[in-house]
């Protein structure tokens, strides 16, 4: 598979999915950009912005369901799972646990939801820390261990890759565990998902649910063949997509610029600047960005383009800045969330200027 047919394959996927969910292209590709540089997401939004509906769509574009269960070492891996988070929620519900056979006299493992190809984690921030860091642990790893056998998620010559995406919710902090940074930093993107501001296109999408009957998302064709073209493209991306010099030196440019220490104007506003490995990740993302295009090469646009839904979650603001502009944003009425996004698009901003 070329680089080229991958850019096509994002094209055809984007299609396949807009034509059951209106106003979402710009978000699929996102998704799209993260699952070929083989990290994971976390999806900010209000609820009600169908980011649970833009997933289950992605999964059926990719024809993993299609595919059905994977057995890998003793393992069955379903094509997808869905996990609610919720305060209760225990680490072996997510990774699962040994079961004692009275029969038998013996354990047995029962495999959790994460043993699937795509794990949807709706509202992470609901569940315990302890059960938070089991998950993300996973995500890093790539690998569950119960008992005494460690299992791996990711097979890519049979096929299996291992996508996390998880939603939270900018604005209710009632009963939630805030994610540390730290484990922010396991999430190769936050993407935000807006609300529609535009009255045509709320109007766009009431029309395609007015008509009643099949659910839109179970509409979209499918699009690969499963697993085993999701992780051909990973790894196309990853060989024939080059990056260069000008691209590298503009990306180690906007690292080192985002420390307040070498950006004077970033004094007072951010803590720390962003590390060495969040720009191994811009690099990432930047290369798969490339490959949806169906570009052999990574340019500046390619790392502009990404950079936000990199970064943003990484950007440690002072908390007396940040509590200035709740201030302001009360006062002009504007949530707060928006007021958040617009600093850290303002801090972006300041650190481009200066590459």
């Amino acid at each position: 598979m070329s680089v080229e047919l991958i850019g096509r394959y994002v094209d055809y996927i984007k299609r396949a999915v807009s034509s059951a969910l209106v106003g979402v292209e710009e978000y699929i590709h996102k998704l799209l950009v993260a699952l070929l540089a083989e990290g994971h997401v976390l999806m900010e939004g209000l609820p009600g912005v169908a980011k649970t509906s833009m997933v289950r769509a992605l999964v059926r574009s990719l024809g993993i369901e299609a595919q059905g269960k994977v057995e890998l070492g003793g393992a069955v891996y379903r094509a997808w799972s869905r996990i609610q988070c919720t305060p209760d929620l225990m680490p072996s519900d997510i990774v699962g646990s040994l079961v004692f056979d009275v029969r038998t006299g013996t354990f047995y493992p029962s495999f959790g939801p994460i043993f699937a190809s795509v794990v949807l984690v709706d509202e992470i921030n609901r569940a315990l820390p302890r059960t938070q860091s089991a998950l993300l642990q996973a995500m890093q790893e790539g690998e569950v261990t119960l008992g005494d056998r460690t299992y791996r998620l990711v097979d890519r010559q049979r096929g299996k890759f291992f996508f996390v995406l998880a939603t939270q919710n900018p604005v209710e902090q009632e009963g939630t565990y805030p994610l540390p940074e730290a484990q922010l930093d396991r999430f190769l993107m936050r993407v935000i998902v807006e609300e529609p501001r535009e009255r045509a296109l709320i109007m766009d999408i009431l029309k395609v649910h007015s008509a009643g009957g099949v659910d839109p998302v179970e509409t979209v064709p499918q699009v690969l063949r499963g697993g085993a073209d999701v992780t051909f493209m990973q790894a196309t991306a990853a060989r024939e997509v080059a990056v260069s010099d000008d691209a590298l030196d503009y990306a180690s440019t906007l690292i080192y610029y985002s420390s307040p220490r070498n950006a004077p104007d970033l004094r007072g506003v951010l803590q720390v600047g962003l590390s060495p490995r969040a720009g191994v990740h811009v690099l990432r993302a930047a290369k798969a960005y490339a490959a949806s295009l169906g570009k052999n090469e990574v340019t500046r646009s390619d790392i502009d383009a990404v950079f936000f839904d990199v970064a943003n979650h990484r950007m440690a603001i002072l908390p007396e800045k940040m509590a200035e502009r709740f201030m302001e944003a009360s006062e002009n009425g504007t949530p707060h969330h928006e007021a958040r996004y617009a600093l850290i698009r303002e801090v972006i901003n300041i650190i481009k200027r200066y590459a």
